[in-house]
Formats: C-alpha cells, structure tokens, sequence
C-alpha cells in the first residue's frame, strides 16, 4: 500500500512543480509579446489530467493493486525523456501553447527527431502509469481520451507554430 502511495505522491509533486514551472514560463512570454493560441480547449487539458490523476488515487487506494516494476520502469524512462524536453525548451516549456513572433522553433534535443515530444511522452504516461497498477482498462480509456484531446491540441499548434517553421525539403510538395 506504501509503495504505491508513494508513488502517486511523487507523481502529483511533479505534476504539481511543472504547473508551478509552466505557469513561470507562461508569464514570461507573454512578458516578451507571445500569444496564446487554443486556450479553449486548455481547461479541459488539465480537467482531463485532473481527472485521470484523481482517478488512479481512488482506484490505487481502494484496490491497492500489485506495483509492476517493469511498467514503473517504463515510467521512468518517460520521466528521463520529459526532463530532455524540458532543458531543450528551457524558459520555453510551458503547458499552453504560447506563441512568440520573430522567435525561431527548438531543433535541438528531442526536438530534432520528433515534432512533438512531448505529446509523446504524455501519451505514454497516460498509458503506462495505470498499467504499472494493473489498470489496464484505465490506462486504455484515457490513452483514446487524451489522443482525442492530443488531435485537436496539435492541430491548433501546428497551425500556430507555422509561419515560425523554416521550410525544408519534407515540406516542399512541387515534386522538385
């Protein structure tokens, strides 16, 4: 029962400190001219998150499911790849999507490899956390959930973040 008190604690303190963070970094761009795109759909970003953590607490506690170590371990590795992301964005990473005219896009770190990190990573814990609870049904609805959310998130932001991309040969579709 510790054992996944324990865990469910250093998740919330984390996602705790990164809406602490988020929040920081948020009043800073804006500080600098940035803009807020998508903010309709943010609310229910963190209601879905809330939801979704709140749940796990409920379920953990009252259940006290076995903890699987490899599904802990997997959450780890997704916790390396966060902290990546976040030294790659540096006063950058925010929760929002918060645009900064005449600010070029990160390529560097995760970023050179993959359009949306983070997204990535998030998916992945949404998914894996409940399994390391045997959660698996859990772990299913909020994994279609937030890829519902995740679609109309990276929409926006692809949207948004356009004119800051500089194009290359992938987004040249003449053929040449």
């Amino acid at each position: 029962m510790w054992t996944n008190i324990i865990i469910l604690s250093l998740v919330t303190l984390q996602r705790l400190a990164e809406l602490y963070i988020a929040h920081r970094n948020t009043k800073r761009l804006l500080a600098k001219g940035g803009f807020e795109v998508g903010s309709n759909h943010y609310p229910l970003v963190v209601l879905l998150h809330a939801i979704w953590l709140g749940g796990l607490w409920y379920l953990v506690i009252y259940q006290n499911p076995a903890v699987s170590m490899p599904w802990i371990f997997a959450y780890l590795v997704l916790e390396a790849a966060r902290g990546w992301i976040i030294a790659a964005l540096g006063s950058r990473w925010t929760t929002r999507i918060i645009v900064v005219p005449g600010e070029t896009l990160v390529d560097e770190g995760p970023y050179k490899f993959f359009r949306h990190p983070n997204y990535m990573v998030v998916a992945g814990e949404i998914f894996i956390l409940p399994m390391a609870f045997g959660l698996w049904w859990y772990a299913i609805l909020f994994a279609a959930l937030n890829a519902a959310m995740l679609y109309w998130r990276i929409r926006s932001e692809d949207e948004a973040l356009k004119p800051l991309r500089v194009p290359d040969q992938s987004d040249d579709v003449s053929g040449v």
